[in-house]
């Protein structure tokens, strides 16, 4: 366990150890706390936040590192993390000593994405709240995780009920290759997780509070498989994840003991952090709420969310109810509204997403319909076709009076893809459609019945056992083309011919008028369809 200060550098360093990042130059011991990430760009000055870490993407040339490292020092830079290997050059780390920039090398292997997110999961348990449980500070797993791994003296993971990995110990790099893909993949690989329920590990893991000893998984190359032990992390008959422990032998009576105490932990800071996630989450709805009703309060709570003064578009992602129980769908509609959040998050960090009804509204600082519907279209085919969501792009606006607007719009959107074939679209895509259902509402509501040709013609073919108004339908349809209209509906020509002289007479209408066709189209389109 550290005692370094929680978001320091040095802290970094002892979480994300020999598995991502490794000291090239400089004093990681200094006991500021890193003020954020930023990727450096050559071609850009930003203002960056006080004892940033910045991730150098693309440096290579030493002169090139040196002036870097000389420049982020006059900001006040924490680190410079670069691509590993990087050359043994006097230069860099003369420039980290004299600038007082740590230089950290990425491991081979690893990529700058992985990278963002595990930093982006040390520093937010770095700067939570201080309040302490069972003397380590409350919702750090990190720490809890090198605890652990400190009284069993091996790697350890604590992974969530999917197998995604929360947080993780050092010492990683002693265990074998699949730990190595699980850290750097925040996730247990699939043909792992796919053996180990094979095997019925998981089965016996959540039907018992005993640790589980794990055989070796087949090696995919020369390196030796090590055995695992895991127990369940409970809070009460709810299973809410497991510790996993990289083992080179069964753990003794007493370090399964201690395995056992440290799940009993590990359920009170998950269920911290779940509390903590489920204020966050209603506070962070309230905000969209507020905003997206366009009140008098829509602008404090755009600047609550880093919106204000900013062009932004609004999102509206809706999930069919595919599941049996009002529960089920409650939980895959919010896990999909995690997942959007996440997603915007990580296009732009002053997005904002919630869960409202059943609908989830995300908040875009773009000005572009196109671009977020780009990043509306990347999230679903990420998700897959599975959960059947769909996005509406509503227009972009630059007052909050307009964000109303801009909801409804999206909203119109969504009607309409529920019930076509289309994912993701514009207001423009389908502004059309909108307004046909929003006539066919308006009919609805005033109770409007067919009159004229077209109720003369529903009243015949009901009468006669007719295909009149399919006729007439057909022949609109394909702009008054007898052939491809007869081919629709497989008669001959001559028989469709036949049957548009007979809706004619039958009907009292003029197909000559053009005023009479939009009429009876407008009225097939939105009145019949409507009863």
């Amino acid at each position: 366990m550290t005692n370094r200060p929680r978001a320091s550098l040095g802290r970094v360093l002892d979480d994300l150890g020999a598995t991502l990042l490794e000291l090239v130059a400089g004093d990681p011991d200094r006991p500021d706390e890193i003020g954020g990430v930023v990727i450096h760009d050559p071609l850009d000055d930003p203002v960056l936040p006080q004892h940033a870490l910045v991730l150098g993407v693309g440096l290579h040339d030493p002169e090139d590192i040196a002036r870097t490292l000389r420049e982020l020092g006059r900001q006040q830079v924490a680190g410079l993390v670069l691509r590993s290997p990087i050359a043994a050059d006097a230069r860099i780390v003369d420039a980290a000593t004299a600038s007082g920039v740590a230089v950290l090398g990425l491991t081979r292997g690893a990529t700058w994405d992985q990278l963002g997110v595990l930093l982006r999961s040390v520093l937010e348990v770095g700067v939570a709240d201080q309040e302490t449980l069972g003397g380590l500070p409350s919702g750090d797993l990190f720490a809890l995780a090198n605890a652990t791994a400190a009284l069993l003296d091996a790697p350890v993971t604590i992974e969530d009920r999917s197998s995604r990995v929360l947080a993780f110990s050092g010492r990683q790099d002693e265990a074998d290759t699949a730990r190595v893909e699980t850290v750097l993949g925040r996730q247990v690989p699939e043909r792992y997780s796919r053996l180990l329920s094979e095997r019925g590990v998981f089965r016996e893991l959540y039907r018992t509070d005993q640790p589980v000893y794990v055989a070796p998984m087949p090696a995919t190359g020369p390196e030796v498989a090590m055995p695992r032990v895991a127990v369940a992390v409970r809070a009460g008959d709810e299973v809410l994840g497991s510790i996993w422990v990289a083992v080179r032998a069964p753990l003794s009576a007493e370090r399964s003991e201690a395995l056992q105490d440290a799940a009993k932990l590990v359920a009170l800071h998950m269920l911290r952090i779940r509390a903590d996630a489920d204020v966050e989450r209603r506070l962070r709805a309230d905000l969209v709420s507020t905003a997206l009703e366009g009140g008098a309060e829509a602008r404090e709570a755009l600047d609550r969310l880093g919106l204000a003064d900013q062009p932004v578009v609004v999102l509206a992602l809706a999930v069919p109810a595919s599941v049996d129980s009002a529960a089920g769908v409650a939980t895959e509609r919010q896990r999909l509204a995690d997942a959007f959040a996440m997603h915007l998050g990580a296009v732009h960090p002053r997005s904002a997403a919630a869960l409202l009804g059943d609908v989830a509204y995300g908040l875009l600082p773009l000005d572009s319909e196109e671009r977020a519907a780009q990043i509306a279209a990347d999230f679903l085919d990420r998700i897959g076709d599975r959960a059947g969501a769909t996005i509406g792009v509503g227009p972009a606006v630059r007052e909050s009076s307009r964000l109303p607007h801009a909801r409804a719009g999206a909203d119109r959107v969504l009607r309409v893809l529920r019930s076509g074939t289309q994912r993701v679209a514009r207001l423009a895509d389908v502004q059309v459609e909108t307004l046909l259902l929003e006539l066919r509402d308006l009919i609805e509501a005033r109770g409007d019945q067919p009159t004229g040709p077209i109720a003369r013609l529903i009243d015949y073919d009901r009468a006669h056992n007719t295909p009149l108004v399919d006729t007439l339908r057909a022949w609109l349809d394909a702009f008054g083309d007898v052939g491809a209209a007869a081919a629709a509906t497989y008669v001959h020509p001559n028989t469709f011919r036949y049957r548009l002289r007979r809706l004619a007479e039958v009907g009292g209408l003029d197909l000559t008028d053009p005023d009479a066709r939009f009429a009876a189209m407008l009225q097939l389109r939105v009145v019949a369809r409507s009863r």
